[in-house]
């Protein structure tokens, strides 16, 4: 029998249970007091007849009554009726005057009942004049008074303040102090009893988690936990064991983002340490006197200006690369040529190219329009971060990029190619992590920069839904290859 059939049974036994010593414990509450134990209905006539009108109903009935004994005409003044009957509309009750045997006044929200057929016979002695009657599935409380119209007795008449009852809701009303500690007992009793179930099933299997629980607390994440049974708590100990392997593995990856951390600042630092020197002698100069001409002074001004710039490109991308990691940067996706794009965004860098006398060759580039689904403003930038990358790194000419777009299923490969040192084959897996520099297989003197440029482009890629690898050697260049998801039409 699995855990989980056990605690159902053992809960559907004490739902049960608890209901049926509940209605027990009510219907025989009600029979102690009343004293009849055939059902509920005598109880709540008994209790409106003792209690049928509140206060200010007994105030407005009672001077109904005063009417009727020391001046009945005035109670076939309808306008004086309706008056009084808004007065216990007020309260929620409601007036009915009889005549003989027709009704002389009813209350409008009172019109769907017949009370000819069921107002209580006329009692001249007023022996009883609070009382409960049925209406179909209605139940009303009543206080009434039988009079005569006239001195010669031979016009009867009655006054009924009436009030629409919910038995139900007075009797828990009265009854609910009781009823919640009978209940309250009822839970208890039950509560002991599963506990004690619960602990012996468990709580016991349950322990022998917290005690490796506290392996974890201690730091030590090299333990094996294996289950003893195939039942939900053996599941429970093997997803366990499952989650102290990947605490393990999480803090080891955790251990090696800090070590990229550290070495991310003091590239940070000395990035930031050679603009920052250069703006701080650029204004020295400046203090000093040095900019004695307006030539001068305007050539310090701009080294100050680009060193700046430097300094602002370089926590913009900081920043961008933070958002993206959080996944708080939107995508804004969009339907796109992208051969056009492309040839678009080499030609923003045509002026570098041609300065740094870079061939730019294209390959396998179709003629018929070849739509994706992609974030232009994005996918620029990853377009610009791995061309850079291969300005960056081509020190010998004769120097060649290589763009070329190929179809691969669904999606779109763009592949970015230089002829430059190329990549060691053990730093190649490392090149998109963040803060990671290859430095050790690029030039440090021509390349720079905090090694955001290939770990933007994964974020956005993926962001994409695609994803990006990159192929090199030392000596035969590198090739970085990325995908895009082409565009359905049927969208």
């Amino acid at each position: 029998m699995s855990l989980r059939f056990r605690l159902l049974l053992s809960f559907t036994s004490v739902v049960i249970m608890s209901v049926i010593l509940f209605v027990l414990a009510s219907y025989l509450l009600s029979v102690a007091v009343t004293g009849d134990v055939r059902s509920f209905n005598n109880f709540y006539k008994i209790h409106y007849s003792l209690h049928p009108l509140s206060e200010e109903e007994e105030s407005l009935f009672l001077d109904l009554k005063y009417l009727a004994k020391n001046d009945p005409e005035q109670l076939k003044n309808k306008q004086l009726l309706e008056k009084y009957n808004t007065d216990l509309k007020m309260e929620k009750a409601a007036l009915v005057v009889r005549d003989n045997a027709s009704i002389l006044y009813a209350a409008p929200s009172l019109d769907e009942v017949d009370f000819s057929a069921i107002l209580p016979e006329y009692d001249m002695g007023n022996n009883v004049i609070r009382n409960t009657l049925n209406a179909g599935s209605r139940f009303f409380s009543y206080s009434k008074f039988d009079f005569y119209f006239s001195a010669d007795k031979k016009e009867k008449g009655s006054i009924f303040v009436i009030h629409e009852r919910s038995p139900f809701a007075q009797v828990i009303r009265r009854l609910l102090p009781i009823l919640i500690t009978v209940f309250v007992i009822i839970l208890l009793l039950t509560g002991f009893l599963l506990y004690r179930y619960v602990t012996r099933k468990i709580i016991k299997p349950l322990d022998q988690l917290r005690r490796s629980a506290e392996h974890i607390k201690d730091g030590n994440l090299t333990f094996e936990l294996k289950a003893a049974s195939r039942d939900e708590v053996g599941q429970l100990v093997q997803t366990f064991d499952q989650m102290r392997q990947r605490l393990h593995d999480s803090i080891q990856l955790q251990l090696h983002y800090e070590e990229n951390r550290k070495q991310l600042l003091s590239n940070i630092s000395h990035d930031l340490r050679t603009p920052i020197t250069t703006i701080k002698g650029y204004a020295e100069g400046i203090r000093d006197g040095v900019t004695n001409t307006e030539e001068k002074l305007n050539k310090y001004v701009a080294a100050i200006y680009t060193r700046a710039s430097d300094m602002e490109r370089l926590v913009n991308e900081l920043l961008f690369f933070s958002k993206l990691d959080l996944k708080k940067e939107p995508f804004s996706f969009q339907k796109l040529d992208l051969i056009p794009f492309l040839y678009n965004a080499a030609d923003e860098m045509s002026i570098e190219f041609h300065n740094q006398f870079v061939e730019v060759v294209w390959e396998n580039m179709p003629e018929q329009p070849f739509y994706v689904l992609a974030d232009r403003e994005k996918l620029k930038r990853v377009i610009m971060n791995l061309l850079d990358n291969c300005l960056k790194y081509m020190s010998e000419p004769p120097k060649q990029i290589t763009i070329a777009i190929q179809r691969q299923e669904d999606y779109a490969v763009i592949t970015v190619k230089d002829n430059g040192p190329g990549i060691p084959e053990e730093a190649l897996p490392h090149i998109f992590e963040r803060f990671y520099r290859a430095e050790s297989s690029r030039n440090q003197s021509v390349a720079g920069g905090s090694g955001l440029g290939l770990a933007i482009a994964q974020q956005i890629v993926e962001g994409h839904g695609g994803r990006i690898t990159a192929n090199s050697g030392l000596g035969r260049g590198t090739s970085i290859s990325f995908t895009l998801k082409l565009y359905d039409n049927r969208r």
